[in-house]
């Protein structure tokens, strides 16, 4: 039996995971972008001490009307810009971490780096990036671009940009700001370092203007499965998302990411990792089953196939009731490759994947009684092939409201997560270690 305590951390963009969750009869269809939804949802989910909230993004339209029609089913085009909703967040909550996306193929270094850092210092240490890069048509059109980049310049410049975003969050040594009104000296200069950084994609000179939180930095996450995404995750990241839809492909995941963070120099059991599921509950099997039955009954083929087409590419010469193909050319290549090894396991169709990838988004879909769905999440758990686990809710607000009164309580029975926050950072309820600078003068001696 492991010691620790599961982390947990709700993913709360839009109304939910399932793409139809919006035509449910009781959802709020345009509380994605609306302020009040997801103040309801960070005071809930801190009240059950989640870890963190995250909000995954995109910085453009991702929606591609493919099939013809899928457009406009779609309620995931009106968004919020994270990080100003976060910062918002941030001011009506007291302990939970604040987790978002920011792209490296279309932002700079510096924006990042200061963008969370500021998040970081109001919220008292409870800010975490999540660092991908952008695999979209529509976001490289937003940039200037005719076409993304491809997937090995994309890498290439992620990892570069990481470490400057690190050498930035650095500049700021223990003491710095000396503030003596007596002497009349605010600074010490020799303690605010200047980065000078010059590499292949970028050229920052620093320092940043924003002081060190209380946490030292942001927490450093990271999502994707690919070689190239655990090479980016290896030296870095603190926090891993995956996607996993059974033990065995989880543990096999695990021990890949921690053997690259043990080659990085790191401590392996030293990064979270937290698979992304989809639980449908009820008191009891049958109901969960219903509930399940009823929403995917909303999704219309069109829609339920653009799910496909995201991570598999162009389905169009495929029978729908016929085998899932390999990916052709698809954006997201470790997705693209879970959903075909889950189609083919299960033996489901093109019709069927699609409506079981609708119903979660491509996470691992549970279905069942509160104790079914917590055995699983527990065998995951102390097995070691995930240390907690990203709910990915079908339909917000009303499933974080049933995980609370149905599964938490039978977490909370079981001793597997915990009841109070044990510190006053993300760090500190992750149980991360502290950064340390590499200039020496904050943090743990390296």
């Amino acid at each position: 039996m492991r010691d620790a305590k599961m982390a947990l951390g709700l993913s709360m963009r839009y109304l939910g995971y399932h793409a139809a969750g919006w035509r449910q009869a009781d959802s709020t269809p345009l509380g994605g972008s609306q302020f009040a939804h997801f103040a309801a949802l960070a005071k809930r989910a801190e009240e059950i001490c989640l870890d963190m909230l995250f909000l995954a993004d995109g910085i453009g339209v991702r929606v591609r009307d493919e099939p013809p029609g899928a457009f406009a089913q779609s309620s995931q085009i009106a968004d919020l810009e994270p990080t100003t909703l976060l910062s918002a967040l941030s001011a009506i909550t007291n302990h939970i971490g604040l987790v978002s996306t920011a792209s490296t193929t279309y932002n700079e270094p510096f924006h990042v780096a200061r963008k969370f850092a500021s998040l970081d210092r109001i919220s008292g240490g409870r800010a975490g990036w999540n660092m991908v890069t952008s695999w979209s048509q529509p976001e490289a059109w937003n940039f200037g671009r005719e076409s993304h980049l491809d997937h090995e310049t994309r890498y290439d410049r992620a990892v570069e940009f990481v470490d400057v975003v690190k050498g930035l969050w650095d500049s700021w040594g223990d003491g710095a700001l000396v503030v003596n009104r007596e002497t009349g000296q605010f600074l010490d200069p020799s303690k605010l370092h200047v980065l000078g950084h010059r590499g292949k994609h970028f050229a920052v000179r620093g320092p940043l203007d924003v002081p060190r939180s209380p946490q030292g930095r942001p927490v450093l996450v990271q999502a994707g499965a690919s070689d190239a995404g655990i090479a980016l995750a290896a030296p870095s990241a603190e926090v891993v998302y995956s996607i996993a839809h059974d033990i065995d492909s989880a543990k096999a995941y695990a021990t890949r990411l921690r053997n690259a963070v043990s080659a990085a120099g790191r401590d392996p059991h030293g990064v979270r990792i937290m698979s992304g599921i989809t639980p449908f509950v009820g008191r009891t099997e049958s109901e969960a089953r219903a509930r399940y039955d009823a929403l995917n009954a909303l999704i219309p083929d069109t829609l339920g196939l653009s799910y496909l087409y995201q991570q598999l590419g162009d389905l169009s010469g495929y029978p729908l009731d016929g085998p899932v193909p390999d990916p052709v050319n698809p954006m997201v290549r470790s997705m693209g490759e879970s959903m075909v090894k889950l189609a083919r396991a299960n033996g489901w169709s093109i019709r069927e994947l699609a409506r079981v990838t609708a119903a979660g988004f491509g996470s691992h879909v549970m279905i069942g009684s509160p104790s079914q769905i917590v055995d699983e999440m527990e065998s995951w758990f102390q097995s070691g092939a995930v240390d907690g686990f990203n709910l990915c809710l079908p339909v917000l607000p009303q499933d974080l409201a049933l995980f609370a009164d149905l599964i938490w309580p039978e977490l909370r029975r079981r001793g597997l997560v915990k009841e109070r926050y044990v510190g006053t950072t993300l760090r500190d309820n992750l149980g991360l270690p502290q950064p340390v600078s590499r200039y020496g003068d904050y943090g743990a001696t390296a």
